[in-house]
């Protein structure tokens, strides 16, 4: 009976009941996107650094590095000679070494050139199909299969860089052989085949660019020729050795073409002299390859090592700034709504007293309309944080539909952190309490005769 009142009652001014609910609404919003967002953000990037101890890439800088080799979410700090970074990955206080080759992307998924070592870093295993094996195979991560629909035995042309605009890759297509597990790590969103694949592709665009500078040059070169009859032929007897040389070496191509295509484009086939890499994942076997490495490569070699763990943390400590801004933000618009709950009522109580005077005329008890207040201000901050939960996980879907077109990073806004958001439950409820305190103390003193006496 008192909570119907209680419910009827603070809906008498919708005004007021709203301004107060849309208040608290707000805070609740933004602190339960902030409990989510740093909880699920936290764990995905401590989940994808699990079992790495260092990154080997270019110079530049180290939270770059990490972010693309690591979490490919940046551009690479540029690549590094893979006879030289063989080297290291073969020393004996390295546990395990995953080679990285960047270059090309599909729809924006990026395309990555590594070993079957990568996928069990990760704990994927095979849906349907098998592990690239083969030059231009490649196994797609879970997430680009479901977004792109792709299955086993489809083919598609690689685009340049790391823009789904970039030009398009027509020498050669890639065959998906398998479908990787979703993992909820960054594989989900990355599309591997073998390095090879990543030269092979490359050298044919930059054979195919120095191929038609060549034609250019030499159509430039007849027409400066064609008023001298004697250069014009030893011109075109230059020309027909050429042809000839050019024929030759074309047969030898498709020779060779054919070669590889017939024993299946084994990684091998392409030399590995002059190649390059974007990065290497590194496990050590001791702690003091991990403290002595940071200084040891860049003393020796062209290229730097960077530890995920470091910049990670201070990649979280710079993202905390923000959240504590918000964070406090948020406590202040809890504040002043229960300041707003606390004049509702407060005001409400002068209007109310006779109505409070005959409650207790006709049998209600002091407590009952101490009660009766109470229960008004927690129906309104119980209100405010329903649907502050409501939209505080649809700001979070907003957040996540944008970060996953962007940086292909999902979050799910329907988790619940249940000590946390009970935390955050608690804290609602003390606001509305404290809020009412005041008028609650001044229904329970509230004297019956003289109230009636100047009515």
């Amino acid at each position: 009976m008192i909570s119907k009142i209680a419910w009827k009652n603070i809906w008498y001014k919708p005004l007021n009941t709203a301004l107060s609910i849309i208040l608290l609404t707000a805070s609740v919003a933004i602190i339960t996107v902030l409990i989510l967002l740093e909880n699920q953000f936290e764990k995905k990037f401590n989940d994808n650094i699990e079992g790495i101890d260092m990154v080997m890439g270019a110079k530049g800088s180290p939270l770059q590095l990490i972010l693309s080799a690591v979490y490919q979410v940046d551009a690479p700090t540029g690549n590094i000679d893979y006879a030289q970074a063989k080297q290291w990955m073969n020393n004996r206080m390295v546990e395990t070494a995953i080679p990285l080759a960047f270059g090309d992307n599909y729809h924006g998924y990026r395309i990555v050139g590594t070993t079957p070592q990568y996928l069990e870093h990760f704990g994927a295993t095979l849906t349907n199909g098998s592990v690239f094996a083969q030059n231009f195979d490649v196994v797609v991560g879970s997430s680009v299969a479901e977004k792109l629909n792709l299955k086993v035995g489809d083919t598609f042309f690689g685009s340049h860089g790391d823009a789904a605009e970039g030009e398009v890759h027509k020498s050669h297509a890639y065959i998906v052989t398998g479908i990787a597990s979703p993992t909820g790590k960054v594989i989900d969103n990355l599309i591997l085949c073998t390095i090879p694949s990543v030269w092979a592709m490359h050298d044919h665009d930059e054979h195919d660019h120095h191929h038609e500078e060549g034609e250019a040059a030499e159509d430039h070169d007849e027409h400066d020729h064609d008023d001298v009859a004697a250069e014009t032929h030893d011109h075109d007897e230059h020309d027909h050795d050429a042809h000839e040389a050019e024929a030759e070496e074309e047969h030898d191509h498709d020779h060779h073409h054919d070669e590889a295509t017939e024993a299946g484009h084994h990684d091998d086939e392409i030399s590995e002299e002059g190649k390059e890499i974007t990065a290497v994942l590194l496990k050590m076997r001791s702690k003091m390859a991990i403290v002595t490495w940071p200084r040891l490569i860049p003393q020796n070699t062209d290229m730097q090592v960077a530890m995920p763990i470091i910049e990670i943390n201070r990649l979280f400590t710079l993202f905390g700034v923000g959240l504590d801004a918000l964070r406090y933000l948020a406590m202040g618009i809890m504040f002043i709504s229960g300041i707003s709950i606390f004049i509702a009522l407060y005001n409400t109580l002068k209007e109310r007293k006779f109505e409070f005077a005959l409650l207790r005329v006709n049998g209600a008890s002091r407590l009952q309309l101490l009660s009766l207040v109470l229960i008004e201000s927690l129906l309104l901050c119980i209100t405010g944080y329903i649907f502050g939960t409501i939209v505080g996980r649809l700001a979070l879907q907003l957040i996540s539909n944008s970060s996953e077109s962007e940086f292909k990073i999902s979050f799910n806004p329907f988790e619940f952190i249940w000590d946390k958001e009970g935390y955050l439950l608690g804290l609602t409820i003390f606001v509305g309490i404290i809020a009412a305190v005041i008028p609650a103390v001044k229904a329970y003193s509230l004297n019956i005769s003289k109230t009636l006496a100047n009515a």
